[in-house]
């Protein structure tokens, strides 16, 4: 676990701590080898997940380079590189549905031969 993470979960306000624990819970059960650091103030992963707490809400956001139209309308905003799902309470977290959309963006962005 990265300190720095802790750190910044530990400041959030109710609910956006609760959701960004839960998030961070998924992409780290998901991908136990996935590097976890801060960068620009949020935690990120590997550059392909970030996430950050808003003044009333949640943004997971996702690398998007490499996904079709349709794996793009998974996704809010406009971004070239980077797109966000917004959740507002712990109950908007649907599990298999975070799952899948790491997927579709591992499958992207994944360097793997």
């Amino acid at each position: 676990m990265n300190e720095e993470v802790e750190d910044y979960l530990r400041k959030q306000k109710s609910p956006q701590r609760e959701i960004c624990r839960r998030l961070r819970e998924i992409i780290l059960k998901t991908y136990p080898a996935i590097e976890e650091k801060m960068w620009m103030g949020v935690p990120w992963y590997e550059g392909r997940y970030y996430i950050v707490a808003l003044k009333d809400h949640v943004n997971l956001g996702c690398a998007v380079q490499g996904l079709s139209e349709d794996e793009l309308a998974l996704f809010e905003g406009k971004g070239k590189t980077m797109r966000h799902i917004k959740l507002y309470s712990i109950a908007d977290i649907n599990e298999r549905e975070i799952v899948n959309l790491l997927k579709v963006v591992e499958k992207a962005t994944c360097t793997c031969q």
